[in-house]
Protein backbone atom coordinates (compact mmCIF):
# COMPACT_ATOMS: atom_id res chain seq x y z
CA UNK A 1 0.00 0.00 0.00
CA UNK A 2 1.40 3.41 -0.97
CA UNK A 3 0.85 6.85 0.55
CA UNK A 4 -2.09 7.68 -1.73
CA UNK A 5 -3.94 4.40 -1.23
CA UNK A 6 -4.03 5.05 2.51
CA UNK A 7 -6.50 7.89 1.95
CA UNK A 8 -9.07 5.50 0.49
CA UNK A 9 -9.03 2.86 3.22
CA UNK A 10 -11.78 2.47 5.80
CA UNK A 11 -9.29 2.07 8.67
CA UNK A 12 -7.78 5.49 7.93
CA UNK A 13 -11.14 7.26 8.11
CA UNK A 14 -12.21 5.29 11.18
CA UNK A 15 -9.08 6.57 12.92
CA UNK A 16 -9.60 10.12 11.64
CA UNK A 17 -13.17 10.27 12.92
CA UNK A 18 -12.13 8.86 16.29
CA UNK A 19 -9.30 11.41 16.64
CA UNK A 20 -11.61 14.26 15.58
CA UNK A 21 -14.42 13.51 18.05
CA UNK A 22 -12.87 14.88 21.28
CA UNK A 23 -11.74 17.91 19.29
CA UNK A 24 -15.31 18.45 18.12
CA UNK A 25 -16.69 18.47 21.66
CA UNK A 26 -14.05 20.87 22.95
CA UNK A 27 -14.11 23.09 19.87
CA UNK A 28 -17.88 23.54 20.11
CA UNK A 29 -17.43 24.43 23.79
CA UNK A 30 -14.74 27.00 23.03
CA UNK A 31 -16.80 28.39 20.16
CA UNK A 32 -19.79 29.01 22.46
CA UNK A 33 -17.55 30.81 24.97
CA UNK A 34 -15.94 33.00 22.34
CA UNK A 35 -19.24 33.77 20.63
CA UNK A 36 -20.31 35.22 23.97
CA UNK A 37 -17.15 37.33 24.11
CA UNK A 38 -15.05 35.21 26.51
CA UNK A 39 -11.77 33.56 25.52
CA UNK A 40 -11.50 30.39 27.60
CA UNK A 41 -7.85 29.40 27.86
CA UNK A 42 -8.78 27.00 30.65
CA UNK A 43 -9.72 24.43 28.02
CA UNK A 44 -6.63 22.24 28.41
CA UNK A 45 -7.11 21.87 32.16
CA UNK A 46 -10.87 21.45 31.89
CA UNK A 47 -10.40 18.61 29.40
CA UNK A 48 -7.92 16.96 31.79
CA UNK A 49 -10.36 17.26 34.70
CA UNK A 50 -13.21 15.90 32.57
CA UNK A 51 -11.10 12.96 31.41
CA UNK A 52 -10.33 11.99 34.99
CA UNK A 53 -13.81 12.67 36.40
CA UNK A 54 -15.57 10.52 33.81
CA UNK A 55 -13.09 7.68 34.07
CA UNK A 56 -12.97 7.69 37.87
CA UNK A 57 -16.77 7.66 38.11
CA UNK A 58 -16.91 4.48 36.04
CA UNK A 59 -13.92 3.00 37.87
CA UNK A 60 -15.78 3.49 41.17
CA UNK A 61 -18.82 1.61 39.88
CA UNK A 62 -20.89 4.18 37.98
CA UNK A 63 -22.17 3.52 34.48
CA UNK A 64 -20.67 5.16 31.42
CA UNK A 65 -23.36 7.80 30.90
CA UNK A 66 -23.13 8.78 34.55
CA UNK A 67 -19.42 9.26 33.95
CA UNK A 68 -20.20 11.61 31.06
CA UNK A 69 -22.61 13.57 33.26
CA UNK A 70 -20.09 13.87 36.10
CA UNK A 71 -17.44 15.06 33.65
CA UNK A 72 -19.83 17.72 32.36
CA UNK A 73 -20.62 18.90 35.90
CA UNK A 74 -16.92 19.16 36.72
CA UNK A 75 -16.42 21.17 33.55
CA UNK A 76 -19.28 23.48 34.53
CA UNK A 77 -17.69 24.02 37.96
CA UNK A 78 -14.44 25.20 36.40
CA UNK A 79 -16.44 27.23 33.90
CA UNK A 80 -18.23 28.91 36.79
CA UNK A 81 -14.88 29.82 38.36
CA UNK A 82 -13.55 31.15 35.07
CA UNK A 83 -16.67 33.17 34.32
CA UNK A 84 -16.91 34.64 37.84
CA UNK A 85 -13.39 36.03 37.56
CA UNK A 86 -13.62 37.28 33.97
CA UNK A 87 -17.23 38.46 33.54
CA UNK A 88 -18.44 40.34 36.66
CA UNK A 89 -14.93 41.07 37.97
CA UNK A 90 -13.47 41.82 34.55
CA UNK A 91 -10.07 40.17 35.17
CA UNK A 92 -7.76 39.32 32.28
CA UNK A 93 -9.20 36.41 30.34
CA UNK A 94 -5.71 35.29 29.34
CA UNK A 95 -4.40 35.16 32.90
CA UNK A 96 -7.54 33.57 34.35
CA UNK A 97 -7.66 30.95 31.60
CA UNK A 98 -4.07 29.89 32.12
CA UNK A 99 -4.69 29.86 35.88
CA UNK A 100 -7.72 27.59 35.43
CA UNK A 101 -5.67 25.25 33.26
CA UNK A 102 -2.92 25.02 35.88
CA UNK A 103 -5.44 24.59 38.72
CA UNK A 104 -7.55 21.96 36.97
CA UNK A 105 -4.54 19.95 35.79
CA UNK A 106 -2.72 20.04 39.13
CA UNK A 107 -5.87 19.30 41.13
CA UNK A 108 -6.68 16.36 38.87
CA UNK A 109 -3.23 14.83 39.29
CA UNK A 110 -3.39 15.40 43.06
CA UNK A 111 -6.79 13.69 43.38
CA UNK A 112 -5.55 10.81 41.22
CA UNK A 113 -2.56 10.23 43.50
CA UNK A 114 -4.70 10.69 46.59
CA UNK A 115 -7.33 8.19 45.44
CA UNK A 116 -4.92 5.65 43.96
CA UNK A 117 -1.68 5.98 45.93
CA UNK A 118 -0.39 2.46 45.29
CA UNK A 119 -1.20 2.26 41.58
CA UNK A 120 1.81 1.83 39.28
CA UNK A 121 -0.08 1.36 36.00
CA UNK A 122 -3.38 3.05 35.05
CA UNK A 123 -6.41 0.91 36.02
CA UNK A 124 -8.71 0.01 33.14
CA UNK A 125 -12.46 0.32 32.70
CA UNK A 126 -14.90 -1.08 30.16
CA UNK A 127 -15.32 1.80 27.66
CA UNK A 128 -18.14 2.58 25.24
CA UNK A 129 -18.46 -0.10 22.57
CA UNK A 130 -19.27 0.52 18.89
CA UNK A 131 -22.93 0.79 17.94
CA UNK A 132 -23.28 -0.24 14.29
CA UNK A 133 -26.18 1.51 12.57
CA UNK A 134 -28.37 -1.15 10.91
CA UNK A 135 -28.06 -1.03 7.14
CA UNK A 136 -25.75 1.98 6.96
CA UNK A 137 -22.86 0.19 8.69
CA UNK A 138 -22.64 -2.20 5.71
CA UNK A 139 -21.80 0.55 3.22
CA UNK A 140 -18.24 0.31 1.83
CA UNK A 141 -15.71 2.59 3.56
CA UNK A 142 -18.34 5.14 4.67
CA UNK A 143 -20.28 2.56 6.67
CA UNK A 144 -17.29 1.49 8.73
CA UNK A 145 -15.98 5.04 9.13
CA UNK A 146 -19.21 6.80 10.10
CA UNK A 147 -21.75 4.21 11.16
CA UNK A 148 -19.75 1.67 13.18
CA UNK A 149 -18.60 4.01 15.92
CA UNK A 150 -19.21 4.50 19.64
CA UNK A 151 -22.20 6.52 20.94
CA UNK A 152 -20.05 9.51 21.92
CA UNK A 153 -18.82 9.86 18.35
CA UNK A 154 -22.40 10.03 17.08
CA UNK A 155 -23.15 12.52 19.84
CA UNK A 156 -20.20 14.71 18.77
CA UNK A 157 -21.58 15.10 15.24
CA UNK A 158 -25.12 15.65 16.47
CA UNK A 159 -23.74 18.32 18.80
CA UNK A 160 -22.49 20.37 15.85
CA UNK A 161 -26.01 20.47 14.42
CA UNK A 162 -27.48 21.38 17.81
CA UNK A 163 -24.95 24.18 18.40
CA UNK A 164 -25.45 25.61 14.91
CA UNK A 165 -29.23 25.48 15.28
CA UNK A 166 -29.08 26.94 18.77
CA UNK A 167 -26.82 29.84 17.79
CA UNK A 168 -28.64 30.82 14.62
CA UNK A 169 -32.25 29.71 15.12
CA UNK A 170 -33.12 30.43 18.75
CA UNK A 171 -33.54 33.59 20.86
CA UNK A 172 -30.94 32.28 23.32
CA UNK A 173 -28.44 31.82 20.51
CA UNK A 174 -29.14 35.34 19.30
CA UNK A 175 -28.46 36.64 22.82
CA UNK A 176 -25.17 34.72 23.00
CA UNK A 177 -24.01 36.11 19.67
CA UNK A 178 -25.19 39.60 20.57
CA UNK A 179 -23.22 39.79 23.84
CA UNK A 180 -20.15 38.85 21.85
CA UNK A 181 -20.78 41.64 19.35
CA UNK A 182 -22.54 44.50 21.14
CA UNK A 183 -23.22 43.86 24.84
CA UNK A 184 -24.52 47.40 25.34
CA UNK A 185 -27.37 46.77 22.90
CA UNK A 186 -28.21 43.53 24.72
CA UNK A 187 -28.42 45.32 28.06
CA UNK A 188 -30.65 47.96 26.50
CA UNK A 189 -33.14 45.17 25.74
CA UNK A 190 -33.28 44.22 29.41
CA UNK A 191 -31.11 41.10 29.08
CA UNK A 192 -28.32 40.49 31.58
CA UNK A 193 -24.99 40.42 29.76
CA UNK A 194 -23.35 38.88 32.83
CA UNK A 195 -25.86 36.02 33.01
CA UNK A 196 -25.61 35.21 29.30
CA UNK A 197 -21.82 35.26 29.29
CA UNK A 198 -21.49 33.21 32.45
CA UNK A 199 -24.04 30.68 31.19
CA UNK A 200 -22.20 30.38 27.87
CA UNK A 201 -18.86 29.79 29.57
CA UNK A 202 -20.33 27.15 31.87
CA UNK A 203 -22.06 25.35 28.99
CA UNK A 204 -18.95 25.55 26.83
CA UNK A 205 -16.77 24.24 29.66
CA UNK A 206 -19.12 21.28 30.14
CA UNK A 207 -18.58 20.33 26.48
CA UNK A 208 -14.81 20.69 26.88
CA UNK A 209 -14.90 18.29 29.82
CA UNK A 210 -16.93 15.77 27.80
CA UNK A 211 -14.26 16.03 25.12
CA UNK A 212 -11.71 15.02 27.74
CA UNK A 213 -13.96 12.23 29.02
CA UNK A 214 -14.19 10.88 25.47
CA UNK A 215 -10.50 10.00 25.61
CA UNK A 216 -10.79 7.90 28.77
CA UNK A 217 -14.21 6.38 28.09
CA UNK A 218 -14.36 5.92 24.31
CA UNK A 219 -10.93 6.23 22.70
CA UNK A 220 -8.99 4.55 25.54
CA UNK A 221 -10.01 2.72 28.70
CA UNK A 222 -7.83 4.38 31.35
CA UNK A 223 -6.55 7.74 32.57
CA UNK A 224 -2.90 8.71 32.41
CA UNK A 225 -1.01 11.95 32.90
CA UNK A 226 -0.58 14.30 29.93
CA UNK A 227 -3.16 12.42 27.89
CA UNK A 228 -4.77 15.65 26.63
CA UNK A 229 -1.39 16.47 25.05
CA UNK A 230 -2.20 19.93 23.71
CA UNK A 231 -5.60 19.09 22.23
CA UNK A 232 -7.14 22.05 24.06
CA UNK A 233 -4.82 24.52 22.36
CA UNK A 234 -5.58 22.90 19.01
CA UNK A 235 -9.30 23.47 19.63
CA UNK A 236 -8.72 27.18 20.20
CA UNK A 237 -7.01 27.33 16.81
CA UNK A 238 -9.87 25.36 15.23
CA UNK A 239 -12.38 27.99 16.38
CA UNK A 240 -10.39 30.64 14.53
CA UNK A 241 -9.94 28.33 11.54
CA UNK A 242 -13.71 27.84 11.43
CA UNK A 243 -14.35 31.61 11.60
CA UNK A 244 -16.44 31.04 14.75
CA UNK A 245 -18.93 28.91 12.78
CA UNK A 246 -19.78 25.35 13.91
CA UNK A 247 -19.80 23.78 10.45
CA UNK A 248 -16.41 25.16 9.43
CA UNK A 249 -14.95 24.28 12.83
CA UNK A 250 -16.15 20.69 12.30
CA UNK A 251 -14.35 20.54 8.97
CA UNK A 252 -11.21 21.90 10.63
CA UNK A 253 -11.35 19.21 13.33
CA UNK A 254 -11.71 16.45 10.73
CA UNK A 255 -8.89 17.94 8.66
CA UNK A 256 -6.51 18.04 11.63
CA UNK A 257 -7.52 14.51 12.65
CA UNK A 258 -6.91 13.27 9.11
CA UNK A 259 -3.43 14.80 9.16
CA UNK A 260 -2.77 13.08 12.48
CA UNK A 261 -4.03 9.69 11.33
CA UNK A 262 -2.07 10.05 8.10
CA UNK A 263 1.25 10.79 9.79
CA UNK A 264 0.97 7.61 11.87
CA UNK A 265 0.65 5.55 8.70
CA UNK A 266 3.41 7.45 6.94
CA UNK A 267 5.75 6.54 9.79
CA UNK A 268 5.07 2.88 9.08
CA UNK A 269 5.67 3.34 5.35
CA UNK A 270 8.96 5.17 5.87
CA UNK A 271 10.48 2.22 7.69
CA UNK A 272 12.42 4.48 10.04
CA UNK A 273 14.31 6.26 7.24
CA UNK A 274 12.80 9.62 8.23
CA UNK A 275 12.91 10.60 11.94
CA UNK A 276 9.50 10.04 13.53
CA UNK A 277 9.53 13.58 14.95
CA UNK A 278 9.06 14.89 11.41
CA UNK A 279 5.81 12.97 11.08
CA UNK A 280 4.62 14.03 14.53
CA UNK A 281 5.16 17.65 13.50
CA UNK A 282 3.30 17.26 10.21
CA UNK A 283 -0.36 17.72 11.35
CA UNK A 284 0.55 20.77 13.44
CA UNK A 285 2.61 22.37 10.67
CA UNK A 286 -0.12 21.84 8.09
CA UNK A 287 -2.77 23.11 10.52
CA UNK A 288 -0.75 26.27 11.20
CA UNK A 289 -0.43 26.84 7.47
CA UNK A 290 -4.18 26.41 6.98
CA UNK A 291 -4.85 28.70 9.94
CA UNK A 292 -2.66 31.44 8.47
CA UNK A 293 -4.51 31.26 5.16
CA UNK A 294 -8.01 31.24 6.67
CA UNK A 295 -7.55 33.53 9.69
CA UNK A 296 -6.67 36.55 7.56
CA UNK A 297 -10.26 36.61 6.29
CA UNK A 298 -11.95 35.58 9.55
CA UNK A 299 -14.38 37.97 11.24
CA UNK A 300 -14.11 37.59 14.99
CA UNK A 301 -16.76 38.67 17.55
CA UNK A 302 -16.21 42.39 18.12
CA UNK A 303 -16.54 42.19 21.92
CA UNK A 304 -14.29 39.15 22.29
CA UNK A 305 -12.02 39.60 25.35
CA UNK A 306 -13.62 43.00 26.08
CA UNK A 307 -14.88 43.22 29.70
CA UNK A 308 -18.32 44.77 30.14
CA UNK A 309 -19.81 46.41 33.20
CA UNK A 310 -23.50 47.19 33.52
CA UNK A 311 -24.29 50.73 32.41
CA UNK A 312 -21.27 51.07 30.10
CA UNK A 313 -21.71 52.27 26.56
Amino acid sequence: MDAVEILFTASFWVAAIRIASPLIFATMGELICERAGVLNLGIEGIMTAGAFAGWFTVYMGGDLWTGVLVAALVGMAFGLLHSLLTVPFGLSQHVVGIGVTLLATSLTYYVYRLALPEVTSPPKIEPFQPWPVPGLSKLPVVGEALFTQTPLIYLAFILVIVVAWGLYRTPLGLAVRAVGENPGAVEAQGISVTAVRMGAVMAGSALMAIGGAFLTMSAFNSFFFNMINGRGWVCIALVVFGSWRPGKALLGAILFAAFDAYQIRLQQLSGGVVPYQVFLMLPYALSILALIVVARRATYPKALMVPYQKGER
